[in-house]
């Protein structure tokens, strides 16, 4: 599990549609949601993003180890 703030929502996007399994967002209510290749999951996201000043706070599951570290470098060079 990764903790991210999201500042560039378009490279971490990208980064996601990247990964070759799933990544799991944890939503408050303790479910878990696939949001790699789901337009309409990441239409939301965008959303919310914009409408907290383009940033977002997300809570991650990425079983994939090389997945999990793409998106770890992803968010190293992204700060």
């Amino acid at each position: 599990m990764v903790k991210l703030n999201i500042l560039n929502m378009k490279n971490f996007l990208d980064t996601v549609n990247s990964c070759s399994g799933k990544v799991n967002m944890l939503c408050p209510d303790g479910k878990k949601q696939s949001i790699n290749g789901e337009e309409k999951i990441q239409g939301s996201l965008w959303r919310q993003y914009s409408q907290n000043k383009n940033c977002l706070r997300l809570v991650l599951e990425v079983p994939n180890p090389t997945d999990y570290m793409n998106i770890v470098s992803y968010y190293a060079g992204d700060c």
